[in-house]
C-alpha cells in the first residue's frame, strides 16, 4: 500500500507529467494526463476532506480512463485524439442523449477536463497573488469561471463553503512541497503554461466534434 509520502502532494510531479503530456505533433499522451491528474486529487486531497466531492469524482474518472488503457483496445486510447476517433467511428459516445456509453472515454476526459480549467485558473491566480491575497477568494473566483457552470446548485453551495475552509497563501504554498515561496511561484509559472496549453488543444479537439456539451 502507498504509504503517506506517496500520497503528498508534489507540485513538481504535476509539472513533470504534464511537460511529458505532448508529442511532437501536440496529440496528448494519455498515460501521461492520467498521472497528472493523480497529482491534481493529491493536491485536492491535501487541502482536506471539503474537496472530497470533486477529488472522488476525478479519482475514478482516472480509473476508468486508465482501465480504457489496459483494454484490448488500449493503443486506440494511446492519445486524446486517439481515443476521439475510435469512439466516433464506433458510435461509442452519446452525443445526443444519456444512456448507452455513460462511462466513454471522451464523456469520462470532459469532466476531466472542466475541473482542469478550474485548477488551472486557481493556480495561475496563485502565481500572481500578493502575500495577503485570500485563497479562498482566489479559488471562488475560479469555480465561478469554469466548473460551476457545470454543476447543480447544491453541488455550487457547497463548493462555495469549501473554499472557506481553504489555508491561507503562506500555508497553501507550503503545501506546493517545492521549497520557498519564490521557487513556488516560478514552478507556477512553467507549470500553469504547460496545464493550460494542454487544456486549449483539448478545448479545440472537442469543440471540432462538438463533444464539449455531451450529456
Amino acid at each position: 500500500m502507498a504509504g503517506p509520502e506517496n500520497q503528498k502532494f508534489c507540485l513538481q510531479e504535476v509539472l513533470d507529467s504534464f511537460k511529458s503530456c505532448l508529442s511532437p505533433n501536440r496529440e496528448i499522451y494519455m498515460e501521461h494526463y492520467v498521472a497528472g491528474w493523480k497529482g491534481l486529487i493529491k493536491l485536492l486531497n491535501s487541502l482536506g476532506s471539503v474537496f472530497g466531492f470533486i477529488s472522488k469524482d476525478a479519482a475514478s474518472k482516472t480509473q476508468i480512463l486508465m482501465n480504457f488503457l489496459d483494454s484490448k483496445n488500449g493503443s486506440e486510447y494511446a492519445t486524446v485524439q486517439s481515443m476521439v476517433k475510435f469512439e466516433l467511428d464506433n458510435e461509442l459516445v452519446d452525443v445526443n442523449k444519456k444512456g448507452i456509453y455513460p462511462e466513454s472515454g471522451c464523456r469520462t476526459l470532459l469532466r476531466l477536463h472542466r475541473a482542469l480549467r478550474w485548477l488551472e485558473l486557481f493556480l495561475d491566480r496563485l502565481r500572481t497573488s500578493k502575500e495577503d491575497d485570500k485563497t479562498s477568494v482566489m479559488c471562488r473566483e475560479a469555480y465561478n469561471e469554469s466548473l460551476a457552470h457545470h454543476h447543480p446548485f447544491m453541488i455550487r453551495k457547497a463548493a462555495g463553503l469549501a473554499f472557506y475552509s481553504l489555508p491561507g497563501r503562506p500555508g497553501f504554498l507550503e503545501v506546493m512541497n517545492v521549497g520557498s515561496p519564490e521557487q513556488v511561484v516560478a514552478m507556477l509559472g512553467e507549470a500553469v503554461p504547460l496545464i493550460s496549453e494542454v487544456y486549449t488543444i483539448t478545448e479545440e479537439l472537442y469543440q471540432k466534434h462538438n463533444l464539449l456539451d455531451l450529456p
